[in-house]
């Protein structure tokens, strides 16, 4: 598969943004997809996922509450939804595949800037 992260943008604190990875090639039933972001100078942090064929989803401390990943199968589109944005959300967002069996992701996207401002 192939992965495009889009939506980014410069955001005010407590406003919404949604992200959509955008996916191509075969999808197999257990793919999942993780949104991940990162800042210059330190390490990349998971932040939700979600399976392809059942939709279950994962999410970090930070994203609980805030975040939704949820999946468009007709579109073979993930989105993350992201609301009440805070200063410490800005970040590089990425959109990553992790095949069946594999234990890390493996194919990534390239990334959106997600800014937050006070």
């Amino acid at each position: 598969v192939q992965l495009q992260a889009s939506g980014g943008g410069l955001v005010q604190a407590g406003w919404s943004l949604r992200l959509s990875c955008s996916i191509s090639g075969f999808i197999s039933d257990d793919l999942a997809i993780g949104w991940f972001r990162q800042n210059p100078g330190k390490e990349r942090e998971f932040v939700a996922g979600i399976y392809w064929t059942t939709g279950r989803t994962k999410y970090t401390d930070s994203a609980k509450g805030r975040f939704t990943v949820s999946r468009d199968k007709a579109n073979s589109v993930v989105y993350l939804q992201m609301n009440n944005l805070k200063t410490e959300d800005t970040a590089v967002y990425y959109c990553a595949a992790r095949s069946p069996g594999a234990d890390e992701y493996d194919v990534w996207g390239r990334g959106t800037q997600v800014t937050v401002s006070s």
